[in-house]
């Protein structure tokens, strides 16, 4: 039986568990566990991680630890009773863990290990803690690290800041709100600023001394030097060295390491230097022989200096540990100058010594360590364990401490002058310096060189060499025990070193100095000339009596008064005493020992104040039981001296030097103080002073001894303690009186008003700084009450009249700060005195805004000590003053502080910042405190529904400035849920008077408004989104306050519903607030909030009759919440939602269901769910960085919407806007024209001013739509499309000419030129198109189970295409067929791709079908403005023919038009509808027939053009349907369809099959033709293929049944228009030949042409293999082409190969042919090509040579067929006359000719007219083939026609052709000659042909009267028949497919030059056309 656990409620697991058992809990060691239930060895309970899983687990695997359980019972918690320093560690250890995965998954390398080190050093210090072992110190420094680490890791994980007090985390539950704010500010200051310290240590580690030859020991002596003052601060530092320049006792690490300690922050600036000694140790000359002298001295060897400014600056710049230096190491040339070889070097002086060497350098390493000794030991412990030598500062520390104990001496030898003592040269002097007691014992090691070595007992000094007046500087240390100080003396004996071989020293002479004198005195500080006693070797020192009693100092100090014979050598030391325990002040002595001189008292006393602070500090006990012995042994007559003595000590202590005593000073008063009568004396003086100071005239002495009244009221209380205790408690009422007497004379002197500049006002002030540490000492004998009542008389005494000079104010709000911070305001009994005054001054300083700072810091400590005694009955009345007082102050002081301009210096914000702060935690402590009665009670107590109405409406302002973000630092927010619970707790209770007072009549909209921002506001803050909190901190914050967004939902909802008819008053202003609350990802708070929508739209519908205004917010504001992140699927789904919603809240839709407007309802909340769709899927493509289709995709999808849908014009010109932006990005320039072209629409050529928009200034909206036709153009120009930039740049020149505007009107014109230039000029290649399908749910809405028509990129194909898009979308499946999905895939949860390649239908076939167009002119119409493409896909009706399939070959041709044409706005558009057809086997036979055909016209045309660089396509095409033909090719066909049985059973296809025989026909027509011309082109080596292919053609002409053509197939075949013929009435002079076109480079040749995609490779044989062999090419020709198979080829084919999980399952491609292999089903073409050469559509070729130029003149060459002008159209197209094209016809064709002599063709074969494919007619010249002939210079109006050479480019006959088995021809065998009545002058040379044309003014017209080339048209959807300028609307992107004329072509440049004959009349009518006036685009 299951029994709920008592005491086992908190475990951790030990063992994992899987939890396979019957509800079994899976747990993971480590894991914590709360257990609810027991049974059996089994636990049932929860993982605390995830509390909502409940299961059990065996009891076994689980180690129980102790906890706190609260709320005991089905919603119990638990809090485990361990050190809370470990609870947090624990939790955060955990969260840190998850954040250190996803670190590493970021990538972010170094946090990932810096955070890895930081947890292990954590667990770690875990151990240590868990352990227990600790001492209570070291457990200490153990959470200081932790918090410390958790505190770093927290910072760098963007956690939140948590406040602690010692160590453990605080419940903001358990502490008022300003002590919370005090602990948060202070964890984020001491985050943010480190704490500047005064005292810094350098540590100094000598490493080595890298000098060549050294060969002796060295010193090497380390100190820091003041180059200002020229003397050293530190003592020195001293290494030893052996012979190679290491350290002599490397095992010992405190002699090769320093720390220089106390250095002030004034030591650490740029003329504070590290100076280096070095001494050797060997022979007087470094150069001596070994044997030469075997006495070794100490001599100078070299100096180095290093500035500490570099170590500083090393500092800031690596923030790291030691740092390594090379000193460079002067040696010293001239060794009088040692002494100041360091001040040279300093002063740049030291070009005058020279290196040691050059690589020589003395290693040291360095680092600059902060804070106190102390704080060094704990962070730096391993300096101190390992040892370290400590370098004292010469003299105190700028701080000096109590328990400083130093007594140190500091004696440096300066210098001494020396007699020559009878010899030539100088002296070698060596001192030897000596310390000996009274006795004349040497003290033992008490002479110490440095602190890095042992002291020593006697010292040499160094030598310099023959010099009778050395200077040493050499600084000694004498630590001298003061026991031992008294009677000591220093001895220094001089020897002369001689430098012979012996190297003896010779004493020559002494001198000696005491180091106390009689009186106690020490030696003085400063420099002491010594007197030289003149001595012998043999003079024996052992009785010091003999000598101490000479005179041993020239000037005051004299031993005795011994006289001394005069003596000229002299020495000089200076001295410097550094002792705690020692003086050398005699004044001091003196008063020290005052009894010895009763008389001088009264001097002893005045000399006091002369003595130095250190030394009085130093004797403080000392001299206090002086001071108060004085007193008292004459109070009368010492008492008011012994008063300003003891002022002057307490005031010394003030100091911040002595500071550190003044605890020294309290255990003397506790301790050793007995005066228990110095307190009346004390009492009296006191009161005097403060009696006089109101007529003194200087206050100086008086304020000084206000400033000590603390330590003076110390000695007062306890002299009266020790008095009562000594007396039983006597005289007690005398001394309250004299206290009341002094109190009263406060007062008194505290009401006295004077300006704040007077003296009294300062004495005041000084009164009132010290005055509150005075009541501690009272509550010592005095009751509380009392105190408290003294107190608030004296405040209340000063004067409450605010001055401008109010400087004495702040000192009297410091005066309450720190009443209200002592001990007597944190008794609850003396506060309620208090309180009153404390408030007064508090009021009247807010009111005025003056002292903020000082008045939050009062406010916040009041605060703190209400919320600690919060269990008092008192607290209640304490908490109604401070709202009666404080509140409405409060709330005006924030405002005005909020409203403030933010001061620009750094530490004024900050300081602004801080108030605010303090000021916004003092309202929540205030307002946290308030219960029921006290918010009844404020509510009371307004007097009007006005004031109540202005409380409101500025605390609901004061809640707004509260939720903002930066009111508090980001990671601070446990102080943002803080004031969010106090504020919703105010809000509830407001609430009811908002309801009471503010409705039905008396209702009040601004209160309300504001009411309602306020809760929006709140509920959307950002540190209440608990979905973006980690899952422990959400758990916390829900358990703590809940959910506290519903919870102000839910107020609003109540809050809304009692409004009644007023809601009106709030639409449409509420729907935006009431929507961004509804997009809160929160299900319950939107449960409640979006019925409200029902509420808007039912008063609205009541109001108007309509909800416009609630649909246009919502929409307007919809936009802007979802972009900025908000919404999500969910709400969208919410919103549509019907199911009915929790509790009494219905769903939206069916509330309007109920209504009678539901219609419009339903379609509101429609309109809405579909924006959300596309604002969702906007928001979602926007995340990616880089731009792809989904993008742009996306936001056409948002922009339609936004124009058809709901026409919102803004934002449909922003949206255009960030599509424009987008393409730019993506470089699609073509779409970012049409994009802004859809605003430019918008616009008229008006003076209307237009508002500043997006980055458009304010403007006309003529000079917006300029700048707009401007950009569009660039735009244009950089998509190459031209000719719509041609369109806006006349209209753009309309409006200059229409303004005069000659300047941009030139600019316009040369613009349009350089546009027509660019079109003849420059290759534009033609892009592919690809369907696309989007198939499954998981595709954005805007693309869900869509399908699309795609623009390709330049070069992309689709292999290209298809896996660009599988990259945008990670997660598509691509489909391997092409057939419609099913519905289990519309439906799948999934994403399916469906890709293949379309051909696109051009609509203006009238512009491709027209003759005189350059074909690379019309391949801009094949591919732009296309609304429909089709995808053929075959397959086999009835049974399969396996001998022949193409019987049963069926095509279902698919044609897609889309909802806009492409190009457009995008690179792809939805497809709008579809139709499918099928294609029977002879159709499909035709087309094929037909469209190799045309390729074979295309690739004949380029060779005879020389466009083609080698002949390998024509050879490879050639060869393809020949051999194919002879191997069954056409064959094929003819047992398919030719057949009696296929005739008989399809009568219906009679003309078809007529129509198949025919194009059987003119194949083999024009494959006879192209072999000519293959012969005159085809190389050498390739001639044996030309002859086979030849013997193969009639091979397939004798299978075809074709033994000679027909009198219609003997012409050219090239031309063949639609295969109809024509007739020609004028006969050529001469046959075509092939070889007419090889001798004239009429046109640049293009290296590989673009041609018909339709392939021959169902025409191909064996042969085809040959020719790849011959070529080098390995695949079949169509392959190697790139040419597409026939309409039967599979669309999901490209001309590339595609990737196989798209293509490899389509369809099989039967190319049209008879023969299909099965290699070729399924595959892609080899990319054999360059991409230049690939074809650039899907069904025709792409423009001829950009280089190619056309003729000024249009000529009606041969190159052009021409009928009778007298015929009809139909009948010239028709005619099928076989005696106007037969060769024997010239002679009567020669008499039609007219007299203006016209340019005729060669006879055309007759041809049927019929559907197939277009003709295409190609007229173009190049005006440099061939000069004029000199003879006929042109006339001014006439030109000459050029020499012309015919070739089958255009698609008609040039002539007749012989039917020869050869068709190599002569120059007579095909080339159309002129007429004999058009020409002038023929020239046969070469086989090229010269002419001159008369009558030319004809040559512009065609036979039907116009003109040879059209004009052109203003649109792309204008027919261009007619010669007028006509304005036109510019081309729409969103408009509907074309329904009749195609767009016309561009302006060709050569228009209006015509030659001026009889046509001059017509053409000046055409120059002289007005122009058409500018045309309104669109207007909306």
């Amino acid at each position: 039986m299951w029994i709920p656990t008592d005491h086992e409620k908190y475990g951790v697991v030990i063992s994992g568990f899987r939890g396979t058992v019957s509800h079994g809990l899976p747990l993971e060691v480590g894991d914590t566990v709360q257990i609810l239930e027991k049974c059996d060895g089994w636990y049932r309970g929860f993982v605390l991680k995830n509390p909502s899983f409940k299961g059990v687990f065996p009891a076994t695997y689980i180690h129980l630890k102790n906890a706190n359980v609260r709320n005991k019972g089905q919603f119990e918690t638990i809090i485990p009773t361990e050190d809370t320093v470990i609870t947090e560690m624990t939790g955060t250890l955990r969260e840190w863990g998850i954040m250190w995965k996803q670190l590493y998954v970021k990538n972010d390398g170094d946090l990932f290990h810096r955070l890895w080190h930081v947890m292990n050093e954590l667990l770690d210090l875990r151990r240590q803690v868990l352990v227990g072992h600790l001492t209570h110190d070291r457990m200490k420094d153990v959470k200081r690290h932790i918090t410390a680490r958790l505190d770093w890791g927290n910072e760098q994980m963007g956690l939140d800041l948590v406040p602690r007090k010692e160590f453990s985390m605080v419940d903001p539950d358990d502490i008022s709100v300003t002590e919370l704010y005090k602990l948060m500010e202070h964890r984020h200051r001491k985050k943010d600023t480190p704490i500047p310290t005064s005292s810094h240590h350098l540590f100094l580690q000598m490493k080595s001394l890298m000098c060549a030859n050294l060969g002796e020991e060295l010193e090497v002596f380390f100190s820091i030097y003041d180059s200002r003052e020229n003397h050293p601060v530190s003592e020195r530092f001293f290494v030893k060295l052996n012979k190679n320049g290491l350290p002599k006792f490397p095992e010992k690490m405190e002699r090769q390491c320093t720390l220089f300690v106390d250095l002030g922050s004034s030591d650490l600036r740029k003329d504070i230097y590290i100076t280096v000694h070095i001494i050797r140790l060997g022979r007087m000359a470094a150069g001596e022989k070994k044997n030469s002298c075997s006495t070794q001295y100490r001599r100078p060897f070299g100096c180095a200096v290093l500035s500490i400014a570099d170590l500083l600056q090393s500092e800031r710049d690596t923030r790291d540990s030691k740092e390594d230096y090379m000193l460079k190491v002067y040696m010293c040339n001239t060794e009088s100058e040692w002494y100041q070889i360091h001040e040279n070097i300093i002063k740049k002086l030291n070009a005058r010594y020279n290196l040691t060497s050059s690589n020589a350098g003395l290693s040291v390493a360095l680092q600059l360590l902060h804070g106190d000794i102390d704080q060094i030991r704990r962070e730096y412990p391993v300096l101190f364990t390992r040892g370290v030598a400590i370098s004292r500062k010469l003299g105190f520390s700028d701080i000096i401490m109590p328990g400083d104990i130093r007594n140190d001496l500091y004696v440096t030898l300066e210098k001494g002058e020396y007699e020559k003592g009878g010899k030539s040269v100088a002296r070698n002097v060596d001192v030897t310096m000596y310390v000996l007691d009274s006795e004349g014992q040497v003290l033992k090691d008490c002479i110490s060189l440095g602190s890095g070595e042992t002291p020593v007992s006697e010292h040499h000094s160094f030598v310099l060499y023959h010099n009778n007046s050395p200077r040493w500087a050499e600084l000694l240390k004498l630590p001298i025990p003061v026991d031992k100080f008294r009677g000591a003396h220093v001895r220094l004996e001089f020897r002369h070193c001689s430098t012979k071989e012996k190297g003896e020293k010779k004493l020559f002479g002494f001198s000696f100095v005491p180091l106390m004198q009689e009186d106690g005195r020490t030696l003085p500080d400063g420099i002491h000339e010594l007197i030289v006693h003149k001595c012998e070797e043999n003079t024996n020192f052992q009785d010091p009596t003999c000598y101490l009693k000479l005179q041993y100092c020239k000037g005051n100090l004299h031993g005795n008064s011994q006289p001394v014979k005069a003596s000229k050598e002299t020495f000089w030391i200076s001295s410097f005493l550094c002792s705690t325990k020692l003086t050398q002040n005699g004044d001091l002595l003196d008063f020290l020992k005052w009894r010895a001189h009763p008389e001088r008292i009264c001097d002893i006393l005045s000399k006091f104040k002369d003595i130095d602070g250190a030394e009085i500090v130093k004797f403080l006990q000392d001299t206090l039981d002086a001071l108060f012995g004085i007193l008292d042994e004459n109070p009368q007559k010492y008492g008011l001296k012994v008063f300003d003595s003891l002022v002057h000590i307490i005031n010394l202590l003030q100091d911040i030097k002595f500071q550190h005593f003044k605890p020294v000073m309290d255990t003397y008063i506790e301790s050793h103080f007995a005066g228990a009568l110095a307190y009346r004396d004390l009492i009296k003086v006191l009161k005097r002073y403060i009696d006089r100071s109101i007529e003194a005239e200087r206050q100086e002495h008086i304020q000084d001894v206000l400033r000590a009244q603390e330590y003076i009221f110390k000695y007062i209380i306890h002299s009266r303690s020790l008095y009562t205790l000594a007396t039983g408690g006597q005289n007690e009422e005398e001394f309250r009186s004299s206290i009341y007497e002094l109190f009263q004379s406060v007062r008194y002197f505290l009401s006295i008003e004077s300006p704040g500049s007077s003296i009294i006002t300062q004495t005041q002030a000084v009164f009132l700084s010290s005055f509150p540490a005075v009541y501690s000492e009272l509550l010592k004998l005095i009751d509380v009450r009392e105190v408290a009542n003294l107190v608030r008389d004296t405040l209340r005494s000063m004067p409450d009249v605010l001055h401008v000079e109010y400087s004495l104010e702040a000192v009297k709000l410091q005066c309450i700060a720190k009443t209200v911070e002592s001990q007597l305001f944190a008794n609850p009994d003396s506060r309620c005195i208090l309180l009153p005054v404390v408030l007064h001054h508090l009021h009247m300083h807010l009111q005025e805004q003056k002292d903020l700072i000082m008045c939050a810091r009062i406010l916040s400590t009041m605060f703190c000590l209400i919320k600690k005694d919060s269990t008092e009955t008192t607290i209640s009345e304490e908490v109604d003053m401070l709202v009666d007082s404080l509140l409405g102050v409060l709330l005006r002081t924030i405002l005005e502080i909020s409203n403030r301009p933010q001061p620009s210096g750094p530490a004024i914000r900050l300081q602004f910042q801080d108030v605010t702060g303090e000021f916004v935690a003092c309202l929540l402590a205030l307002l946290r405190q308030m219960t029921d009665k006290h918010y009844q009670q404020l509510l009371e107590s307004f007097t009007s529904r006005d004031d109540l109405r202005d409380f409101l409406l500025q605390i609901f302002t004061v809640f707004k400035i509260l939720i903002r973000p930066e009111m508090f630092p980001k990671d601070w927010t446990i102080m943002r849920l803080v004031t969010n619970n106090v504020i919703i707790t105010t809000i509830l209770y407001l609430s009811d008077a908002l309801r009471k007072n503010f409705l039905n009549e008396s209702f009040d909209f601004k209160v309300w408004d504001s009411y309602f921002y306020l809760a929006v506001i709140f509920i959307n803050q950002p540190c209440l989104q608990l979905e973006l909190f980690s899952p422990a901190k959400r758990k916390k914050v829900l358990e703590k306050y809940g959910d506290m967004r519903v919870m102000m939902g839910c107020e609003i909802f109540s809050m809304w519903q009692n409004l009644g008819e007023h809601k009106l008053h709030f639409i449409p202003g509420l729907i935006g607030p009431f929507l961004e609350v509804t997009l809160v990802p929160q299900a319950d708070l939107r449960n409640v909030m979006i019925p409200i929508f029902h509420d808007l739209m039912d008063w609205e519908q009541r109001r108007t009759g309509n909800f416009k205004q609630v649909e246009a917010k919502l929409i307007d504001k919809l936009d802007s919440l979802m972009s900025e992140g908000k919404g999500d699927e969910t709400y969208r789904e919410l919103f549509n939602s019907i199911i009915p919603l929790f509790g009494p809240y219905p769903s939206l839709l069916k509330k309007i269901e109920r209504e009678t407007w539901r219609e419009s309802g339903i379609s509101l909340v429609a309109t809405v769910t579909r924006l959300m769709e596309r604002l969702l899927d906007y928001r979602d493509c926007m995340k990616v960085a880089e731009v792809d289709g989904k993008k742009i995709g996306c936001t056409v999808s948002l922009l339609n919407f936004y124009k058809t849908e709901i026409n919102k014009e803004e934002m449909y010109i922003r949206y255009i806007h960030k599509l424009y932006d987008l393409h730019l990005k993506a470089q699609n320039f073509t779409e970012a024209a049409y994009t802004l072209l859809l605003y430019d629409e918008l616009l008229e050529w008006s003076e209307r001013p237009l508002r500043e928009f997006l980055h458009y200034p304010m403007q006309t909206e003529w000079q917006r739509k300029e700048i707009l036709h401007l950009t569009i153009i660039q735009n244009f120009d950089k998509g190459k499309c031209w000719e719509n930039g041609i369109i806006l740049c006349r209209e753009l020149a309309d409006q200059y000419e229409s303004f005069y505007d000659y300047r941009n009107l030139s600019k316009m014109r040369m613009m349009e030129a350089a546009f027509y230039d660019k079109i003849m000029d420059q290759q534009r290649l033609e892009p592919e198109f690809f369907r696309v399908g989007f198939y499954g749910k998981k595709f954005p809405f805007f693309l869900r189970n869509k399908e699309f028509v795609c623009r390709g990129h330049d070069y992309e194909r689709l292999e290209a295409f298809q896996q660009r898009m599988l990259n945008e979308f990670p997660h598509a499946i691509a489909m391997q067929h092409a057939n419609q999905p099913e519905d289990t895939i519309f439906q799948a949860d999934a994403q399916y791709l469906q890709i293949y390649a379309v051909i696109p239908i051009p609509d203006n076939n009238e512009i491709l079908q027209k003759e005189a167009i350059p074909d690379h002119i019309k391949s801009f119409y094949r591919v732009n403005n296309i609304w429909r493409f089709r995808y053929d896909r075959p397959f086999h009706k009835g049974i399969k023919d396996k001998e022949n399939e193409f019987k049963s070959l069926w095509i279902e041709r698919t044609t897609l038009t889309l909802v806009q044409s492409l190009p457009g706005i995008s690179r792809w558009f939805e497809v709008d509808r579809r139709e499918v057809v099928e294609m029977s086997p002879l159709e499909n036979a035709i087309e094929v027939l037909e469209n190799k055909n045309q390729q074979l016209r295309t690739l004949i045309t380029q060779c005879q053009s020389r466009q083609m660089q080698n002949i390998n396509p024509l050879t490879m095409c050639l060869n393809g349907v020949i051999d194919a033909a002879v191997n069954g090719g056409l064959a094929r066909y003819q047992e398919a369809f030719f057949v009696k049985d296929y005739i008989l059973n399809h009568p219906e296809d009679g003309e078809k099959i007529s129509r198949l025989r025919e194009l059987m026909f003119e194949q083999a027509h024009i494959l006879e033709y192209g072999l000519a011309v293959h012969e005159k082109f085809v190389p050498q080596d390739m001639r044996p293929l030309h002859k086979k292919l030849v013997d193969q053609f009639y091979v397939m002409k004798s299978r075809l049944g074709i033994q000679e053509f027909p009198g219609y197939a003997r012409v050219s075949p090239i031309h063949l228009t639609n295969g109809s013929p024509r007739t020609c009435r004028n006969p050529a002079l001469g046959a075509v030949s092939p070889d007419g076109a090889r001798l004239v480079n009429r046109r640049s040749p293009l290296s590989y042409p673009a041609f018909n995609r339709y392939s021959s490779s169902s025409l191909s044989s064996q042969a085809s293999a040959e020719v790849s062999n011959i070529t080098g090419q390995s695949e079949s020709s169509d392959e190697v082409f790139h040419m597409q198979a026939s309409p039967s080829t599979s669309s999901l084919s490209s001309t590339h190969s595609a990737s196989p999980n798209v293509t490899s399952s389509a369809p099989s491609s039967a190319r049209g042919s008879p023969l299909l292999s099965d290699k070729h089903k399924h595959s892609r073409e080899n990319t054999c090509l360059s991409p230049r050469d690939r074809p650039c559509s899907a069904i025709y070729p792409i423009s001829m040579e950009q280089t190619q130029q056309t003729l000024n003149s249009q000529i009606g060459d041969s190159c052009m067929p021409r009928s009778d002008p007298n015929l009809s159209a139909p009948e010239k197209v028709m005619n099928p006359t076989p005696s106007s094209w037969s060769l024997d016809s010239g002679k009567e064709a020669r008499t039609c000719v007219p007299d203006s002599a016209r340019l005729v063709s060669p006879p055309v074969p007759p041809r049927p007219t019929h559907t197939g494919s277009p003709a295409k007619t190609y007229r173009a010249f190049s005006p440099q083939a061939f000069d004029p002939p000199p003879a006929h210079p042109r006339s001014p109006h006439k030109s000459s026609v050029q020499s012309l050479t015919p070739s089958p480019t255009d698609y008609q006959s040039l002539g007749p052709v012989y039917n020869s088995p050869v068709l190599s021809g002569s120059s007579s065998s095909g080339i159309s000659s002129l007429s004999r009545g058009s020409v002038t002058e023929t020239t046969l040379t070469d086989g090229t042909i010269t002419c001159t044309l008369i009558g030319s003014e004809e040559l512009i017209k065609r036979e039907n009267g116009t003109f040879a080339c059209m004009p052109p048209r203003y649109n792309l959807s204008e027919h261009g028949t007619g010669t007028s300028r006509r304005r036109a609307p510019l081309p729409h992107s969103l408009s509907v497919p074309p329904s009749g004329e195609p767009p016309a072509l561009p302006p060709k440049p050569h228009v209006l030059r015509v030659h001026r004959s009889e046509g001059e009349n017509r053409m000046e009518e055409i120059l002289a056309r007005p122009r058409s006036q500018p045309r309104k685009v669109s207007q909306l």
